[in-house]
């Protein structure tokens, strides 16, 4: 038995498996085997060290991890051990201490678990009981302080007020839990607070999960927050065996409460700590480890590691560096296209990006190529929650007979027009074989309806009627960014608290920047529907491609995949793209200010770049289009820290990657950047002395100059490269794609 369960394990998993340490951290690097170490463990305790089943206490992070170390736990010990094993999340495992234990934890057996909605009713009711208008103050942002509250283990007598807003808050969070306790209800930060409560306020509950769980194991310990790390402790005791997993290279979540630190003060609070490092990588290549080394070992306070495969050296990472946006997204879809010609699957290829509204120039890039792809942890851009809302606003305002964007709207943002509202609109518009619009004008002429029914539908219809004057003689995107202003969809989402509300508001930014491109794009052009033959204006040719985009689309499992560095950490690609490597992107310009988020943004580049197996290209561009305004951002400072022997540039502009370390030397900018490659502060990324100059004296053939080829029609030059009679230019085509040229050869009309 001992043989099977240690097979195939190099030295430290070995270690790990079947150390006797009592206190044990295993410093599980990227691509470690980790998931198989505490596979073994657990089998290991019972197989060889004869320890029950039961006394088996697992937390993993998420479910589906659980469920496959279940599925790998059963296979090894076999169903009949496997069956008194707790191995669950922190939620899960503490749900089902609570409900074994309700009555010392004073909840009613049958207590109910709430989720976010019904937080938000609970609190909008407290709302109004104090008379807290909902206009100013958000229900959301107040859940997200009581949840936070939790997880710092503050119950509302606990907290010391820093402001009069947390005054209200403090006051609502205490009411909201009096309700709660009085009806049994448990929201999920409540578990594990509660969960901590009972174990701290029980001795018999205690002793009994001490003496019953002799063998903790935590994986993702990085992730850990306050409270959690407490319940822990709690568990633990004096004579508890434990180890925890994890890796402080790959702590990201610090905005929604974890706490790299853990790890730290898990040494010290266990002084006897054995640390086993797992530093042999199964997944990616030497180049990749190289430079995923010498970036993290940049930051400060790390346990430290180092990795290293036996898998041999591979491609070096390819940086490319494209004139702008588009330009960047055609090279990164390019490449996967060759890649699949080659044979290989789309699914084999991943778009990471820092942020969710990056996704929609590549999203468009992709339909336009006719590749299928698939948004991880996400959904696609134009069906996202408020680009819809907004679009629905902007068919309204052109077509007031379209119900479906008149019920999408009409109490979003909140006008106090109810479901008993709306139902006796669609009546009536029944009845009387109109569209809910007219409906509603009838309602108002005729007074079916209450008066206060009757003003709020009148209130929305003057709004929209004063919004279509306002606005009636501007392009179709100046209407549709005066229109997520004037109807209050801005406003609702400025009140929504955290990260979620500030990319809701980034997604609408993008979006107008989207209908901007598309009407200057199309302007002047005639616009067919291709399955009617009519002629479209602009606006609506941009609305039927945004349904067309936002479509729901038939599953398929061969598609590129598109996500956040955030939803990539645990996903693995043969082939890795991570764009917008630039300063103000990606790090942030929040992180800029703070060491701390600094460090965190490292962290998640080397998140990024360890998700790749076999090839990694890093992607930036001179011009980026973002929330409705052009930047020219300087490369990212990350590519300072990368080795320069491990990188291959593959684009025209071969000083970028040299000028980078240069402007990052010994991490600090340089004031004047004066050799020739970099002219002028802050803006790296511009075009060097040289090329300036050069372009002035060209032939015309410069970058963004349009071109008319006489088989592939009109063009728009993206790149230039050579001199002379070898002098070439990469030119994107309006209806035939992306081509490199000979300028000599190609007999091209300069327009």
């Amino acid at each position: 038995m001992e043989k099977m369960l240690l097979t195939d394990l190099n030295r430290e998993q070995k270690d790990a498996v079947t150390t006797d340490s009592q206190h044990t951290i295993v410093l599980a690097g990227a691509g470690s085997g980790k998931t198989r170490v505490l596979v073994h463990r657990i089998a290991w305790l019972c197989l060889e060290k004869k320890y029950a089943s039961h006394t088996i206490f697992a937390v993993t992070f998420t479910n589906k991890a659980a469920a496959e170390m279940q599925e790998r736990i059963t296979q090894l010990v076999g169903e009949s051990y496997f069956s008194g094993m707790w191995i669950g999340t922190f939620h899960g495992l503490s749900h089902r201490l609570l409900r074994l234990f309700s009555e010392q934890a004073k909840l009613p057996p049958n207590f109910q678990l709430i989720d976010s909605e019904d937080q938000h009713r609970l609190i909008k009711r407290i709302f109004r009981e104090l008379k807290i208008d909902e206009k100013q103050w958000s229900t959301k942002e107040c859940a997200a302080f009581i949840s936070t509250q939790k997880e710092q283990g503050l119950r509302a007598g606990d907290i010391q007020p820093a402001d009069p807003k947390q005054v209200l808050w403090q006051t609502v969070y205490r009411d909201y839990q009096v309700i709660c306790d009085r009806v049994g209800y448990v929201d999920f930060s409540e578990l594990i607070l509660r969960t901590y409560e009972l174990l701290s306020h029980n001795k018999a509950v205690l002793n009994y999960c001490r003496k019953r769980f002799s063998n903790i194991l935590v994986d993702e310990f990085q992730d850990t927050n306050y409270i959690q790390y407490q319940l822990v402790r709690k568990l633990i005791g004096t004579t508890a065996n434990v180890m925890v997993v994890g890796d402080d290279d790959q702590s990201i979540y610090s905005w929604r409460g974890a706490n790299a630190d853990n790890l730290q003060l898990f040494i010290n609070d266990y002084p006897d700590t054995e640390i086993i490092r797992l530093e042999q990588n199964y997944r990616s290549t030497g180049t990749i480890l190289a430079a995923a080394n010498q970036l993290i070992a940049n930051n400060q306070n790390r346990l430290g590691k180092n990795l290293w495969t036996e898998s041999g050296e591979g491609e070096k990472i390819s940086l490319y560096v494209g004139f702008n946006d588009i330009d960047e997204a055609r090279f990164v879809v390019g490449q996967i296209k060759k890649r699949y010609a080659q044979g290989e699957a789309y699914a084999n290829s991943a778009i990471l990006y820092r942020n969710n509204v990056q996704s929609r120039l590549l999203e468009d890039t992709l339909l336009q190529a006719g590749m299928p792809y698939q948004i991880y942890g996400s959904i696609r851009f134009y069906e996202r929650q408020e680009v819809k809302l907004a679009l629905a606003y902007l068919r309204l305002l052109h077509d007031h007979n379209n119900d479906m964007a008149f019920e999408a709207t009409i109490n979003t943002p909140t006008r106090g027009i109810g479901n008993v509202t709306l139902d006796k609109i669609r009546f009536t518009a029944n009845q009387n074989q109109l569209s809910l619009w007219d409906a509603c004008l009838l309602i108002i002429k005729t007074q079916l309806l209450t008066a206060r029914q009757c003003s709020g539908i009148s209130r929305f219809i003057e709004l929209m009627a004063s919004i279509g004057n306002e606005v009636s003689d501007l392009p179709f995107y100046k209407q549709l960014d005066a229109m997520i202003k004037l109807s209050g969809i801005m406003q609702m989402y400025e009140q929504e608290p955290g990260i979620k509300g500030q990319s809701r508001l980034e997604n609408l930014e993008e979006l107008v920047s989207a209908a901007e491109q598309f009407y200057r794009d199309n302007e002047n052009k005639e616009l067919t529907d291709q399955l009617t033959g009519k002629t479209l204006t602009v606006l609506e040719s941009f609305l039927a491609y945004t349904s067309l985009e936002g479509r729901e689309t038939q599953k398929t499992e061969d598609a590129v995949q598109l996500m956040t560095l955030h939803s990539a950490k645990g996903l693995e690609f043969d082939n890795v793209f991570i764009v917008g490597f630039e300063e103000g992107l990606f790090p942030t310009e929040r992180a800029s200010l703070d060491q701390l988020r600094m460090e965190e943004e490292r962290r998640l580049a080397y998140v990024g770049i360890t998700r790749a197996r076999k090839r990694l290209t890093i992607t930036l561009c001179e011009l980026r289009r973002l929330y409705g305004r052009e930047q020219r951002n300087a490369p990212s400072r990350f590519l300072a820290e990368l080795p320069v022997d491990k990188i291959h540039e593959v684009s025209y502009r071969g000083a970028i990657l040299a000028s980078s370390y240069q402007q990052y030397d010994n991490h600090q900018e340089l004031d004047n950047l004066d050799n020739g490659n970099l002219h002028q502060q802050g803006n790296p990324s511009l075009p060097r002395k040289d090329q300036t100059k050069k372009a002035q004296n060209s032939d015309g053939y410069t970058l963004g100059r349009k071109v008319i080829h006489n088989r592939f029609g009109e063009g728009t030059i993206i790149n230039v490269d050579g001199e002379g009679d070898h002098k070439r230019v990469q030119i994107a085509f309006v209806n035939q794609g992306v081509k490199w040229l000979v300028v000599k050869l190609a007999n091209l009309k300069l327009i």
